[in-house]
């Protein structure tokens, strides 16, 4: 049976009511997305039609999802809201803080120790707050979700951006920042902008070599990793269902490469074959009952151009293997011309690993398929050029992997079976040499390929695709290598080609697993008592936030003009800074160290206006902070993509950075900035960025009169002794104004309960 049955039923019932009452507010047929967010209104039946991109609208999650690097903030922020419990259910996943060395059993054991007071910490606080809790080892947070938690219709947040993945499922399931989350935790509306839809019609059926992730990755080189913003992108036509519910997984995944809000499908046939196997054939009948709401109304689909905002069609048919980067997940190559664009480009061709796993590609499925190509090559006599790393999803995937002999299939090609966990993916990775920075090659199967990512070398060249393509090319050393044309030299001197892959949408027996790594929370945590050590460097309690002082913003030094893409990476790097996810203090000693300063292309080395020297970012922001100075970040386009990770607004809020300029921002970082009580600002003018000198001193006039709609002067004070004034627009309404005033959403929380 399912968890959390009795909401998911009560989610079903009230569907009937109230997505007739949005046909009557909207007047027109009603795609997939619209009907979940209007039956998850805050306020109940919709009363009035919402305009795209632009109303703000309070809504009611069913559920909350956290992983263990980020969990750590979102608790403590929650347990300064004075609630007893949990409002609606939420889990914790530990994933994040298991580092990929050796192999899954000693990997894990030195995580246990070295992250115990963090295992405990989240463990102990789940048990208090009613909150369900995944050990070390139970797998990867959204695996883990999909197999349990996700359902036809459902709307969840997660505390990463990848939480999306559940949209494989027919959620809307969209990544947050903490404060997001204990806010629904604490029982409060969340609050989002009406999103944007962009309809992706799919044509044909995928065959050979094509797989799901080739559809994403086509998508991502239409759209680019900025042109989903604010859309909910709604995947639809024959070819949707000729899809498996994880290979849908696996394009809803990877949608947070886009910027999307989050994407998804509507309900069929494979999922619901996918919920009776993973044991949930409750959801399956209670979903059945309601089928008719759980897809968009027959003429949406019909004529998508009247009811998307924008309409894309991918006949699978024509797709071909692809491989996307590097060190950008949206720069799409076929691999028959990968060859021909590595020698353009410079691109080393030798491949030095192949890595399967991460949240997007660590199904059965997945490995079911790769697992074929490796069975090939043992029995054609090939010999792995790459090393070769693979990451189950989780444990269930694991265990039947392994009885299913797919995991020795890896093993006979030498490779070493990892932890069920994000590892490489996320950075938390101990790959041999990479101190040395040499320019290199990788493939993966992962989402995102993000300079310094995967290993924290700045010249590894990362290059995503599917996991049986990640096999071929490790197989064969050469990035260049396209298995649908090409032969290989076995150790015989033959030259053999690669069949297509195949395998299991679902294992033939059945899923199994001995102990999935499931803790369920007390009945009553009451009398559980939260010790946080004072002295501890890996949990610090949290202090409030300064309330704004009522006064326009003056005399603010340039802490650093940002230059080219700058994510939530480059402002707070993951890898071995994971560690200290819960210690304020400690992790904003990485803050912005991987942005690239305007004005000498140096990381983590900016002019600090006090001494005229120039020195790492986080130290002079502690400068201008300890003599009571505050100081302002200037960013270029999309600024924040990547993670959601709210440490990148929490270290410049809590190191005194009063406000981020830039052209564009993601979505997540955005309202992370408004949820800290910081100032989120974008030029009125996209030109004025090559206004901003490196000597300057800046004012934000306005905020007295802070309203929304209405722009904020800026008034640059050169060293020269001129002065130029610019106007930055801003997206906050009236709610997250009086977040900036409190010093933050959650001192109102706090506020409201005392």
């Amino acid at each position: 049976m399912a968890f959390d049955i009795d909401m998911i039923k009560r989610v079903y019932a009230q569907f009937d009511a109230r997505i007739n009452a949005a046909r009557q507010v909207v007047n027109k047929p009603l795609t997939l997305s619209e009907k979940i967010l209007y039956t998850h209104l805050w306020d109940g039946n919709a009363t009035q039609a919402y305009e795209r991109s632009k109303s703000y609208v309070d809504f009611a999650p069913d559920r909350v999802a956290m992983q263990d690097a980020t969990a750590q903030m979102a608790l403590l922020q929650f347990m300064q809201a004075g609630r007893p419990k949990v409002a609606v259910p939420s889990t914790v996943h530990c994933d994040h803080l298991i580092q990929a060395k050796e192999g899954a059993d000693k990997d894990l054991s030195r995580a246990k120790n070295e992250s115990s007071e963090v295992f405990n910490f989240l463990s102990s606080v789940s048990n208090k707050y009613g909150i369900g809790f995944w050990k070390p080892g139970a797998g990867i947070i959204h695996q883990v979700v999909l197999e349990n938690y996700a359902f036809p219709g459902g709307l969840m947040i997660g505390t990463d951006s990848h939480t999306v993945n559940a949209g494989g499922l027919g959620m809307l399931a969209i990544g947050v920042g903490g404060a997001d989350a204990c806010d629904v935790m604490a029982g409060l509306p969340w609050e989002l902008k009406f999103p944007k839809l962009i309809g992706v019609k799919l044509t044909g059926k995928l065959s050979g070599w094509v797989s799901p992730k080739d559809v994403i990755l086509k998508v991502a080189g239409i759209l680019t990793v900025k042109g989903g913003t604010g859309a909910v992108v709604e995947y639809f036509g024959d070819g949707a269902l000729s899809l498996s519910c994880t290979g849908k997984g696996t394009i809803c995944n990877m949608g947070a490469e886009i910027g999307a809000t989050t994407s998804t499908f509507g309900y069929d046939d494979a999922m619901e074959r996918y919920l009776r196997a993973t044991d949930r054939a409750d959801v399956a009948d209670a979903a059945n009952a309601i089928k008719q709401h759980l897809t968009a109304d027959p003429e949406v689909y019909a004529d998508p151009e009247t009811y998307f905002d924008q309409v894309i069609e991918i006949d699978l048919s024509t797709l071909e293997p692809s491989l996307n980067g590097p060190f950008t997940p949206d720069l799409y190559t076929p691999a028959s011309h990968m060859r021909e664009e590595a020698a353009k480009n410079g691109w080393p061709t030798k491949v030095e690993w192949g890595l399967i796993g991460s949240c997007t590609n660590s199904s059965y499925e997945d490995l079911s398929r790769a697992a074929s190509i490796a069975r090939q090559a043992v029995e054609k006599g090939l010999i792995t050029k790459a090393e070769f790393g693979i990451n189950p999803g989780s444990e269930q995937v694991r265990f039947t992997a392994d009885r299913d002999g797919l995991l020795k299939s890896f093993e006979d090609l030498n490779a070493t079976i990892f932890t069920n966990a994000c590892g490489p993916c996320i950075g938390m990775w101990d790959r041999a040499g990479s101190d040395k920075q040499e320019k290199n090659t990788i493939v993966h199967s992962f989402n995102r390929n993000f300079a310094k990512r995967a290993d924290g070398n700045p010249n590894t060249y990362a290059f995503v695709t599917s996991p049986e393509m990640v096999a071929a090319i490790a197989i064969s050393g050469d990035l260049g290598f396209n298995p649908v044309t090409d032969t290989l030299t076995n150790k015989y001197g033959e030259q053999v080609k690669l069949d297509p892959p195949f395998g299991d949408e679902l294992p033939k027996r059945g899923f199994a697993v001995d102990d999935p790594g499931y803790q369920a929370p007390a009945e009553d945590g009451s009398a559980i008592a939260i010790d946080v050590s004072p002295t501890s460097d890996r949990l610090q309690l949290l202090e409030p936030f300064a309330a704004w002082e009522g006064t326009d913003l003056k005399g603010l030094r340039l802490l650093i003009k940002a230059k080219g893409k700058c994510t939530t990476d480059h402002i707070s790097m993951a890898g071995p800074w994971l560690k200290y996810r819960g210690h304020l203090d400690n992790i904003s000693n990485n803050m912005l160290i991987g942005a690239v300063n305007y004005f000498n292309d140096k990381t983590d080395n900016i002019k600090n206006q006090l001494t005229g020297e120039y020195a790492p970012v986080p130290a002079t922001q502690r400068a201008y902070k300890a003599v009571g100075i505050g100081s302002i970040v200037v960013g270029d386009e999309n600024y924040g993509e990547g993670s959601s990770r709210e440490h990148a607004a929490m270290e410049p809020r809590h190191l005194g950075v009063r406000a981020v300029l830039v052209k564009s921002f993601a979505r997540i970082h955005e309202t992370n900035l408004k949820k800290q009580g910081m100032l989120g600002l974008t030029f009125v003018n996209k030109d004025d960025y090559g206004k901003i000198l490196e000597d300057d001193i800046i004012d934000i006039l306005g905020l007295t009169t802070f309203a929304p709609n209405v722009p904020l002067t800026i008034v640059l004070h050169h060293a020269d002794g001129t002065t130029e004034e610019i106007l930055a627009n801003h997206t906050y309404n009236e709610q997250q104004i009086e977040w900036f005033k409190a010093g933050g959403a959650l001192n109102i929380i706090r506020a409201n309960q005392a």
